[in-house]
């Protein structure tokens, strides 16, 4: 805490890094690389493994265990170089040649931070309030829920009133407090109470804290941003007809596929045979654009929250509802404006004409993923009409059915040509939860399942996505919207691909094309050893990968950082979704200017880029917030349904702990040994591969002694519950004895 000199989780910083001596030692097993480090390492008064106690630690010679620092979240004890070396160097007169030569692999650089160049993190925290340990009346002592940010003390004044008399009734009762200063010499910071959020371990309340903490603004909107909405009853007006005469998809056999429960509607497809094999497709996405006038007030408040937050309970809208559920939602049988992507394309995915314009169409039904994924498996089904949505007057479901056949056909062709190009897809477990209508509580959950006619969609979405990057950077490269997506962390990568060699998985991660080619070879089978190491594969392959970022071309000099890494594109944005990514708005309005329908936007390259960036900050948050929610909810699905006893398979492996894949939840759960019915553990690696070796503990149901080892890619059997803290859940595993072998999960899985 004290190196990061009171900055916060997403702040920028400007840092200093540390001389050599005081790096962090990383792996202490380089004995195999002796020969190949300068004779002064003879020196070493040890050998390179040191030697530990029976906790693993690393001990000196005369058996006392060295100051380490402590890295919360990972429990390998860290030694700094200076440190490590001074317990091994008889002469400490080759000290700085020690040094020197020690090899960097071994090493993570260390720094301090020296200046907060842009406060990013809210400045607000979830936590509990509690009297001061030095019996101080004036002020509280505040507690927040994440261990990142420090505890802080808040006025007394801020606290309810009965605390001080009874501070007990508030023990779990959630608070906001706000840091409003914090001194360079002192480890707890100043702030205030803003208020109470309410108990502990309820939705609404943990909720509530989630948004504000991560900056999330979830107010109504007021009446100056309502104040610019169309009146209702609204219809197109008149003039929009004539001036979008040539892009009147109207009479098209046009829908829209979303999930079931879907309001927003913001893209819609049509399809045409002009024969020879030839089409004509289309994507048409709602045209928000024309309903949200620049700089005003609801445009401002919509820049500023940027993107719809999307909660497992709810959601907060970017836009207000009369626009995102119904003006510019694509709602079946009703007339919109929109913005199309036209193509001629032939059946394999070749486009031999492209066009673009501001449009007029009406959606003949709406469809779902179901619907067309049941178009897609059973395409010689006769469907009737109760099984699908209304349709229109004029189209069958014939019409529709055939229609989403074609697409599909082009979309696989479409796929395959990307992925022949270099494109990475990783893709992992996303839980939907389903909810009791009166208590709100999860009572069930699903995996959410990306099936071809979610792909479907997906293709022509990318597409678009890429036709309008060129156009708008073509007319506008001072001023164009993008997004890009750099290579993943260098030093993790190779790092990542030296865990796999010594696990017996070569990978090639030369580039995004190379390491999907080699996930698809490593783990191509059908069967659930194979689609589980894929799943801890994808997970560890993730962790190197940096995140997308929007921004404005104007402001990188070399065009070669605009590369998208997991598409392998050159340009690429987003347009698609500006019902809720204001991002798409901004990238609609250069559109237009580019088509000659509007002015160029108002703005240099950096105003450009400054929005570009508050997309970027709002889309993390909103990411995070997801998650936290996600969270939450299985938290509270352990708590009311467990204990839950599922598969899951290790993804690392430390001293006294190792990390499991829940496999059919897509949850990574820490499982410390100390948790563990066990006589002892060793950890050790056998040629750089991390193993523990668990030795079980004889007891009534188990009467021998059982060594298990675990290394990456074990199978277990984990049983989660519910702790008495509120929102906790741990994880241990059963007995070796206990455990399932893949034989059997895999009859369980096709039975």
């Amino acid at each position: 805490m004290r190196n990061r000199n009171r900055s916060l989780n997403g702040d920028i910083v400007s840092v200093v890094i540390n001389p050599k001596e005081e790096w962090k030692v990383m792996d202490d097993d380089f004995k195999n690389e002796l020969d190949k480090v300068p004779l002064d390492f003879q020196q070493l008064a040890l050998s390179p493994h040191g030697t530990k106690d029976n906790k693993g630690d690393i001990v000196k010679n005369d058996g006392t265990t060295p100051q380490k620092n402590e890295n919360k979240g990972n429990d390998k004890a860290y030694l700094s170089l200076g440190d490590y070396l001074k317990m091994r160097v008889k002469s400490t007169s080759s000290f700085p040649m020690m040094v020197e030569k020690f090899p960097e692999k071994y090493l993570q650089k260390t720094g301090k931070v020296v200046c907060i160049v842009e406060k990013k993190h809210s400045r607000a925290c979830t936590g509990y309030i509690r009297k001061m340990a030095d019996g101080n009346q004036d002020r509280v002592l505040f507690s927040p829920i994440d261990p990142r940010l420090p505890r802080l003390t808040v006025p007394m004044k801020d606290c309810p009133k009965g605390f001080a008399e009874r501070p007990e009734d508030y023990e779990t009762t959630l608070f906001i407090a706000r840091i409003s200063a914090w001194s360079e010499t002192s480890k707890f910071a100043s702030g205030t109470l803003a208020r109470s959020l309410g108990e502990a371990g309820q939705i609404e309340p943990e909720t509530e804290g989630i948004l504000i903490e991560n900056g999330v603004d979830y107010s109504e909107f007021p009446l100056e941003a309502l104040a610019c909405l169309p009146q209702t009853p609204w219809s197109i007006p008149q003039v929009e007809y004539g001036k979008r005469k040539d892009f009147d998809f109207r009479k098209e056999c046009l829908f829209t596929i979303d999930p079931a429960t879907a309001r927003d509607l913001d893209d819609a497809v049509h399809c045409n045979s002009l024969g020879g094999g030839v089409y004509e497709i289309g994507v048409h996405i709602a045209d928000v654009s024309f309903f949200l006038e620049a700089k005003t007030p609801l445009d401002i408040m919509a820049g500023n929250r940027a993107t719809s937050v999307y909660l497992v309970q709810k959601v907060i809208p970017m836009l207000p509802r009369l626009l995102c559920e119904q003006l510019c939602s694509l709602n079946p049988d009703k007339d919109r404006l929109s913005f199309s992507v036209v193509w001629h394309i032939n059946q394999h995915g070749d486009i031999l004409e492209e066009k673009f314009g501001r449009s007029i169409i009406r959606s003949c039904v709406k469809l779902s993923y179901q619907h067309a994924q049941g178009f897609i498996e059973q395409p010689t089904r006769q469907w009737t009409n109760e099984e699908l949505p209304p349709i229109s007057e004029g189209f069958s479901i014939e019409d529709i059915k055939s229609r989403v056949l074609i697409l599909d056909k082009i979309a696989k062709n479409l796929r395959k040509k990307r992925f022949d190009n270099g494109a990475l897809r990783l893709d992992q477990v996303k839980l939907q939860y389903s909810l009791d209508p009166e208590s709100g509580l999860p009572n069930g959950y699903s995996v959410y399942q990306q099936k071809d006619s979610n792909k479907l969609i997906e293709e022509f979405m990318l597409l678009a996505n890429m036709a309008v990057a060129h156009k708008i950077y073509k007319t506008f490269p001072a001023i164009a919207v993008l997004r890009r997506h750099p290579s993943p962390q260098k030093k993790m990568v190779d790092d990542l691909v030296e865990l796999c060699n010594n696990m017996g998985l070569p990978i090639d991660a030369s580039n995004s094309g190379t390491l999907q080619r080699s996930l698809v070879a490593l783990c191509s089978g059908d069967d659930y050893e194979s689609k589980a190491k894929m799943q801890i594969l994808t997970v560890l392959c993730s962790k190197p990968m940096q995140t997308a970022r929007y921004f404005c071309t104007g402001c990188l000099d070399d065009e070669a950082e605009f590369h998208h890494y997991a598409l392998n594109v050159p340009l690429y944005t987003h347009f698609t979704s500006p019902i809720r990514r204001y991002a798409d708005v901004m990238v609609h309005r250069l559109l237009a200017a580019a088509l000659g329908y509007n002015e160029p936007p108002v703005g240099s390259s950096i105003d450009f880029q400054h929005r570009s960036s508050n997309c970027n900050d709002k889309k993390n948050a909103s990411k995070i917030v997801q998650e936290l929610s996600s969270d939450m909810f299985f938290a509270i699905f352990v708590k009311e349904c467990g204990p839950l006893e599922e598969h899951g398979m290790v993804m690392g492996v430390m001293d006294h702990s190792f990390d499991v894949l829940i496999l059919k939840l897509g949850v990574v759960k820490r499982i410390y040994t100390d948790k563990l019915p066990l006589a002892s553990s060793l950890f050790t690696k056998n040629h750089k591969k991390p193993e523990l070796a668990l030795s079980w503990a004889i007891t009534d149901m188990h009467h021998t002694e059982v060594v298990q080892t675990i290394t990456i890619f074990t199978p277990v059997n984990c049983v989660l519950k519910a702790e008495d803290k509120a929102l906790k859940w741990s994880a241990t595993i059963r007995h070796p004895n206990d455990q399932p072998n893949f034989a059997t999960v895999n009859k369980e899985v096709e039975e």
